[in-house]
């Protein structure tokens, strides 16, 4: 087993995919691990929504971009496109979330969805999230009740290109102890 370290490294947001189809096999070890993602009072409030067919896959890509807003349309390119739905929290973490004023299913389907995209990563594949789509158009494609929310749609496929290197802020830069500090 990698290191998370490692792991961490190796993941990033994939925008070329191979003509490529992904296993059955991974895309269910992906979700067992996702199943197994922290969520307050153990809500897990999310559904996913694997979409491999290539016909439905290509109408719900193409909710991402349009004539003039073109930079997802690399989302038609990957083999699979799993939708994230918010799904109802607990009677405890909707009252917890009421009284602190915090929205926990979107925190908890933003943990789920790094816990899909590490383990994807660490399975050599490439995700991509999207929070750039047509939520209604996906809702009707995926006959999604009208009630609830899609949080992202996430693409998933055998990358076409090796790694970039990372550029991300130094460790000063996000991190201090004890205090505030900085603008």
């Amino acid at each position: 087993m990698n290191d998370f370290l490692t792991l961490a490294n190796m993941r990033e947001s994939v925008r070329r995919y191979q003509d490529k189809e992904v296993e059955k096999e991974k895309v269910e070890k992906i979700i067992e691990s996702c199943r197994l993602a922290p969520s307050a009072c153990n809500s897990q409030p999310w559904k996913f929504i694997v979409v491999d067919d290539p016909e439905l896959k290509d109408k719900v890509a193409k909710t991402s971009y349009g004539p003039i807003l073109r930079f997802n349309r690399f989302a038609s390119q990957a083999p699979v496109i799993v939708a994230l739905v918010i799904e109802k929290p607990t009677w405890l973490a909707k009252i917890g979330g009421g009284v602190k004023d915090k929205d926990f299913p979107v925190m908890d389907n933003g943990i789920v969805a790094s816990y899909f995209c590490l383990q994807a990563a660490e399975l050599g594949l490439g995700t991509c999230m999207l929070g750039w789509f047509d939520e209604k158009k996906v809702k009707e494609l995926l006959n999604i009740p009208k009630s609830k929310r899609v949080s992202l749609l996430i693409t998933l496929g055998y990358p076409a290109k090796e790694r970039r290197k990372k550029i991300r802020k130094s460790v000063d830069e996000i991190c201090v102890y004890n205090r505030y500090t900085g603008g």
